[in-house]
């Protein structure tokens, strides 16, 4: 076990257990510097002059470059039990990621950057959801920038073997519950995020029938981030509306809910995730990466997910592409028992 991977892992059990957001990202943190490491052993000295290592993670790396099992990982997994490696199947399982960002709009990184780290993790699949263009302050995609991106994304894929960027948006929910993109190209499009940026606050009536209206549209194939909440620095409270409504038209479309991995979100909450799962929702298992490095945090997601005891059946982000686009090309009223739809279904 490398350094990298025993942060790694350590960072998973903290998150299966609840530690807080800044905890586990410590470990992600430390994990991205110590990527950058050289081969052999390391004093937890050396390791400590690295930007963002502290003494407790350094002690980590050290343990790990020298061929040990860190001692750190050890009680964790201990007081974890057999729970947890089941638990880390999950992430075993994954072969996507169904919502992240490039320079494009919000993201730091070309769309390649942003395929090849995809690539390099295992992932068979990803899908580029760059905004939609009312976020302007993400640099929304207007409909002729979102053309010139598809056609960016194709060549993208010539150059690729076994894996494949899918066509996708993270689109504004707009007041009304309409979609804020042009019909046509949504249709073209192999995902659709959707998710709500703007008056978070807004009373739970109108909230609610907002997001019901976007979930049961048949171009959406996950809601995102569903509370809009940001549980670190300031912070930003959750939004307000009638969970059960949202989440039973989630099952009854077919929508997925995602469960969102950056540590300042962790969204949904948990008693949501609880409250979707028990409603007999799909998820999609999503780091919202809009940097290579982010792309890790999706361990995090999956033990929230093998909390809730969900398995990769309810998990799109571990079902095969031909799974997932058979899916997504359905019009979405099929439920978890039947998630893959029949053959030549399409879109409505």
């Amino acid at each position: 076990m490398d350094p990298v991977e025993a942060l790694r892992r350590i960072a998973f059990l903290l998150e299966w257990r609840g530690a807080s957001p800044y905890r586990v990202r410590a470990f992600h943190t430390a994990a991205d510097a110590a990527s950058d490491l050289p081969p052999g052993p390391v004093e937890p000295g050396e390791a400590q002059h690295l930007h963002g290592i502290g003494p407790v993670t350094a002690e980590v790396i050290a343990q790990a470059s020298q061929g040990r099992i860190p001692a750190y990982l050890t009680g964790l997994e201990a007081e974890a039990g057999g729970t947890a490696r089941s638990a880390w199947k999950l992430v075993e399982a994954s072969v996507g990621d169904c919502h992240l960002h490039s320079d494009w709009s919000d993201g730091g990184h070309p769309i390649e950057e942003m395929a090849e780290a995809a690539r390099a993790i295992g992932h068979r699949w990803a899908v580029l959801t760059d905004h939609s263009p009312r976020l302007t302050i993400a640099h929304g995609l207007s409909p002729d920038r979102l053309r010139r991106q598809l056609e960016e994304l194709a060549a993208v894929n010539t150059r690729s073997t076994g894996f494949r960027l899918l066509t996708g948006i993270e689109c504004d929910i707009l007041e009304d519950g309409t979609l804020d993109q042009e019909e046509d190209l949504l249709e073209q499009l192999d995902v659709v995020v959707a998710s709500v940026h703007s008056k978070l606050r807004s009373d739970p009536e109108p909230m609610t029938a907002r997001m019901v209206a976007a979930v049961r549209n048949p171009h959406t194939d996950v809601l995102g981030h569903c509370t809009g909440r940001i549980v670190t620095g300031r912070g930003r409270p959750q939004s307000r509306f009638d969970a059960k409504a949202v989440f039973t038209a989630c099952a009854e479309s077919g929508t997925a809910v995602e469960i969102n991995c950056r540590p300042e979100r962790r969204d949904p909450p948990d008693d949501l995730l609880l409250q979707a799962a028990e409603a007999g929702c799909l998820f999609a298992v999503d780091t919202d990466a809009h940097a290579p490095e982010q792309l890790h945090w999706q361990s995090s997601g999956y033990a929230r997910a093998a909390r809730a005891a969900l398995g990769p059946d309810r998990l799109i982000t571990t079902w095969p592409i031909e799974r997932l686009l058979a899916w997504t090309a359905s019009t979405g009223c099929i439920g978890v028992a039947s998630a893959a739809p029949p053959e030549g279904s399409h879109r409505t």
